[in-house]
């Protein structure tokens, strides 16, 4: 039922999660928590290696969760469907009355909805321009570019796009105000400038960085992922480990910076009678991860998809 998906990084987030829950085979025990449940593929992973005694998954996307049930349907391990974001999952928890021995959280668009054309994240096919994860979302990114001004569009492209050309992109779109993804692809395929076209090369398309960037807007992904790392660390059991997969700098800089921030000894004044305990940092990065972790040679080749996909765990010590 996984219709052609690959998990990635399925090795590695499997191995994050060794002692955090036990193998199959044991007495289940603990809760394992996927912050972005898809197609259910990292799921259906973790259940095959490990006994988790129960299973929260999250999803925005009601069309991932109800595929994901189909998938998930002979697990023997409970597993509660959840149709909403990240934002959610720290009241939800404190709903069920648990702590997560793990969460795991692969963000930014999925493979599924890209192939999708009529989701309309992708330029490879003309289809109305849409771009809500949750489509019960009220505006669509057609209506989007309907109210933004130039100022505020040329921010959105240059700070989740990172384009260079973003004030006569910004311009070019206004102007034509395209409702599919295929002319707006053409719009800023014709808007870009000579010099950005040659650094691009054929490798990546003129509008990669434009559907991106409204992308991340429409659906705040980086606003929910902020919400994640502020909830996501707290959530978890003593042992347990934050799993992220990032797929561009944008959303692995915030991660890392995080991370790093959470995994720091506090601070303390010079001379104060402290006890070791107190010097401690609650969380932990843990040495294999120390970097973040990224796809070997065989998985890029199997899946193309995994080229940019890095894995940056986090650990409770407290």
């Amino acid at each position: 039922m996984g219709e052609g998906h690959i998990s990635v990084l399925a090795r590695e987030v499997c191995a994050a999660l060794e002692g955090t829950l036990p193998e199959v085979g044991e007495t289940p025990r603990g809760i394992y928590v996927d912050a972005t449940c898809g197609a259910g593929g990292h799921i259906e992973l973790v259940l095959k290696r490990f006994a988790p005694q129960r299973v929260i998954a999250f999803d925005r996307d009601q069309t991932a969760l109800d595929r994901a049930r189909v998938r998930l349907a002979s697990a023997q391990t409970p597993i509660l469907f959840v149709h909403a974001p990240f934002s959610a999952l720290a009241s939800t928890l404190d709903e069920q009355g648990v702590k997560a021995d793990g969460i795991l959280a692969d963000i930014g668009v999925s493979s599924m909805q890209l192939d999708q054309g009529e989701r309309g994240f992708s330029f490879r096919t003309d289809a109305p321009l849409d771009m809500r994860m949750d489509q019960s979302a009220p505006m669509t990114a057609a209506q989007l570019l309907e109210e933004l001004d130039a100022p505020a569009l040329i921010r959105i492209l240059r700070e989740y796009g990172e384009e260079p050309d973003a004030p006569r992109i910004a311009r070019a779109i206004l102007e034509a105000k395209p409702k599919t993804t295929g002319a707006l692809a053409q719009v800023v395929s014709d808007a870009m400038s000579h010099r950005q076209r040659r650094k691009l090369g054929l490798r990546i398309h003129p509008a990669t960085r434009t559907f991106q960037a409204l992308r991340i807007h429409l659906n705040d992904e980086l606003g929910e992922l902020d919400q994640l790392l502020a909830d996501g660390p707290k959530a978890l059991a003593i042992g347990g480990r934050l799993e992220i997969i990032t797929f561009h700098s944008l959303e692995d800089r915030r991660v890392k910076r995080a991370f790093r921030t959470l995994s720091s000894p506090p601070y303390t004044l010079p001379g104060l009678p402290i006890v070791e305990s107190e010097r401690q940092a609650p969380f932990k990065i843990p040495k294999p991860f120390s970097k973040g972790v990224t796809a070997d040679a065989e998985e890029t080749q199997n899946n193309p998809r995994a080229r940019s996909a890095r894995l940056r765990v986090l650990e409770r010590v407290e």
